[in-house]
């Protein structure tokens, strides 16, 4: 039994652990790699970069503390705004374009169709492969001389298409296609809370005479509601901390039209080594990204609708 003590050798009494001691030793044992990961490489270089953001470090020579400086020098830096409003002048843009356009491909992949599994499968391929390799594969179909969009604009509606990636003009459009290629994770999430809508909703909502849009917005819509704000906050924190496609498209031209706020933290910490400049601007965009996290969360009692009425 877990209360009595174990007798050793000589007759003396030795305690044994309970075993629920035991359960929480095994337990604390099996997660400490993870702990011991997760303050490594996630707790301790947050709270390093929160200090850094008060200091002048360039990784060479040690870190001094300058207070206030750095974000008052980002407060007067016309670069930094630039960044900031390209970069949510994307959100704004992009994110309710990929929520409507991953809702209804995530419709049209629900219909009961011969081989659906392979569609999806296929709908879904983009979001597994390398930015890197997409975003190579995205700057030779935005060529101006021989990409294959402007092949395509001239042979079927002859129109010369523009230097999508060299014009201030159409870069960002460039940048809001190419993000719009791979839908995969929307889908799939949107999928799956398609096929739990009851259809018994849909049948009744029929027979009082709905017709399909209808059906969708009173039905459809307040049933995945919580899946949409899901999608809404996910989309919109990566759409802030967008980098690696971006540097492969533009590297932030041209004349900082796709200069992106990441890539503006990447130079000014790995380009110009200004590491105490670049972690103040890191903890902006944090403020920045939980404000509307809240905010979204704040407003969703307005439009999401729980089952059980939560």
């Amino acid at each position: 039994m877990s209360g009595m003590a174990a007798v050793g050798a000589g007759g003396v009494e030795r305690p044994r652990l309970s075993l629920r001691w035991r359960e929480a030793i095994n337990f604390y044992l099996f997660l400490a790699p993870w702990i011991l990961g997760f303050l490594a490489f996630t707790a301790i270089p947050i709270v390093a970069s929160l200090i850094l953001g008060f200091t002048k470090y360039n990784a060479i020579s040690p870190p001094d503390f300058v207070g206030l400086k750095n974000f008052r020098f980002l407060y007067d830096d016309q670069i930094f705004w630039k960044s900031l409003r390209v970069t949510l002048t994307y959100t704004v843009v992009f994110v309710p374009l990929q929520l409507v356009s991953s809702l209804l491909l995530a419709m049209l992949l629900n219909l009961r169709v011969p081989s659906m599994r392979t569609i999806r499968t296929i709908y879904y391929l983009p979001s597994i492969l390398p930015t890197v390799v997409t975003g190579l594969v995205w700057i030779w179909l935005f060529n101006a001389d021989f990409g294959l969009i402007n092949f395509f604009l001239y042979k079927a509606f002859e129109i010369r298409g523009p230097n999508w990636l060299g014009s201030e003009r159409w870069v960002m459009s460039a940048v809001i296609i190419s993000g719009l290629w791979a839908l995969g994770g929307g889908v799939i999430i949107f999928l799956a809370a398609l096929q739990n809508v009851p259809g018994e909703f849909y049948e009744a909502a029929e027979l009082d005479g709905a017709n399909i849009l209808h059906r969708f917005w009173h039905v459809t819509v307040p049933m995945i509601s919580p899946v949409i704000l899901y999608n809404l906050m996910i989309a919109m924190i990566l759409s802030l901390q967008v980098f690696t496609r971006i540097y492969v498209l533009t590297q932030g031209g041209p004349n900082y039209a796709s200069y992106f706020y990441n890539l503006y933290v990447y130079d000014n910490a790995f380009s110009y080594l200004k590491l105490g400049l670049a972690s103040a601007q890191a903890w902006i965009l944090f403020v920045l990204i939980l404000l509307l996290t809240v905010l979204a969360l704040r407003t969703s009692g307005r439009w999401v609708h729980y089952s059980g009425g939560v």
